[in-house]
């Protein structure tokens, strides 16, 4: 501590470049913060997928039907805990901007399946005994400033005609990622005032007794529908969730292109500082040599200074990211999971401290080698 004084003299010797530095840091995991959280939403039904449950989906394609008589023989099948199903509604409220999922379930089944939301007792009997009934998760409801007996107006793109609901109950999630954007109501409802495709579902989920039976479980379903008109293919759900992520794109190549380009421009902007740094001050680098100062400890001061300028700027950044995700969903509804995890903030901070300590590194080691006679002669 007593040598803080010489760190804070290199750092003001150069105000501009110092600020500079630091918004370089800043712009950077600023940037990564918001990849992250990107990362986070793309993946969120990777990242909570059961993994015990399997999708069952028409084989030809997602938005093929199953019939609704399958859920009766997907229960028979060895293995299997549970079986429930849900179909798109696709719709939207008030105006299509306002977009969030909307799906008709089979209300019995469908939240022991999901154990992980959590409906309160009493708001979920008055859903069940409602037949224009709907659950909606905490963000959608905050969003919208939805409140238990509101009557809600759906208007429905794919079915046609406003559809009228009623709020009964707000589900919650057990973890962060857990998805509280989806509007539920009975499929029996759907059912009954649909002109066509009455009689399907869109998908079923089964929950196995164990994630070692998922395997068995999925192809034997697959079995015991092969060569019927309506053949299942049937995943785990991670891989299902998975499947979506890949119809949007790459996003994982896509964010570490973007992320390799900016932190390698980081590392090169800020290596080049510090070393033009050194070298204005290699005069006074030998002076402090000459004094008594020791290699090793002007190695330190070195590095310390190049600490300085990546935790200083780069926490900032991650902090900014931070704080912006804690405002939710910026798109207003395409990525309802937009946060950055404790791990990915980990790893921002990994990244701070080692992008700081590699700038400094060649520039620390130069002060190591320098002679006193050749600083001296160049003065």
């Amino acid at each position: 501590m007593k040598y803080l004084f010489l760190l804070k003299a290199n750092i003001k010797r150069k105000k501009i470049r110092t600020f500079l530095t630091l918004g370089s840091y800043f712009a950077a995991f600023l940037l990564f913060g918001l990849l992250a959280a990107i990362q986070s939403a793309f993946h969120q039904g990777v990242d909570v997928a059961g993994a015990n449950r399997l999708v069952v989906a028409n084989k030809t394609s997602l938005i093929m039907p199953l019939p609704l008589s399958y859920k009766e023989k997907i229960a028979q099948i060895s293995g299997g805990k549970n079986v429930t199903f849900a179909s798109w509604f696709g719709g939207y409220y008030q105006d299509p901007k306002n977009f969030f999922a909307q799906m008709a379930v089979d209300s019995e089944t469908y939240f022991d399946v999901y154990k992980e939301f959590k409906v309160d007792k009493n708001q979920f009997l008055n859903f069940l005994k409602d037949r224009q009934g709907c659950v909606i998760g905490k963000k959608t409801a905050e969003k919208y400033g939805f409140k238990i007996g509101d009557r809600i107006p759906i208007i429905a793109s794919i079915w046609g005609g406003v559809w009228e609901f009623n709020l009964r109950a707000i589900y919650t999630g057990t973890k962060p990622e857990d998805d509280l954007t989806q509007f539920l109501f009975h499929a029996s409802y759907l059912e009954e005032r649909r002109a066509w495709g009455k009689g399907m579902v869109g998908w079923y989920i089964v929950e196995t007794k164990s994630p070692d039976l998922t395997y068995s479980v999925s192809k034997e379903i697959d079995r015991k529908f092969s060569n019927s008109s309506y053949e299942t293919k049937t995943d785990t759900e991670k891989a299902f969730a998975l499947g979506f992520v890949k119809q949007i794109g790459n996003i994982e190549l896509i964010i570490l292109s973007i992320g390799a380009i900016v932190f390698v421009t980081l590392l090169l902007v800020t290596s080049n500082t510090m070393e033009i740094s050194v070298r204005e001050r290699s005069g006074e680098i030998a002076v402090l040599k000459t004094i008594g100062f020791s290699d090793k400890l002007l190695y330190f001061l070195t590095i310390s200074e190049s600490l300085f300028y990546s935790l200083s700027g780069g926490l900032l950044g991650m902090l900014t990211a931070k704080l912006f995700t804690l405002k939710g969903d910026p798109t207003g509804g395409f990525l309802p999971a937009f946060y950055v995890s404790s791990n990915q903030f980990a790893l921002g901070m990994f990244l701070i401290i080692f992008f700081g300590f590699l700038s400094g590194a060649l520039p620390a080691y130069r002060v190591y080698k320098l002679k006193i006679v050749d600083a001296l002669g160049r003065i």
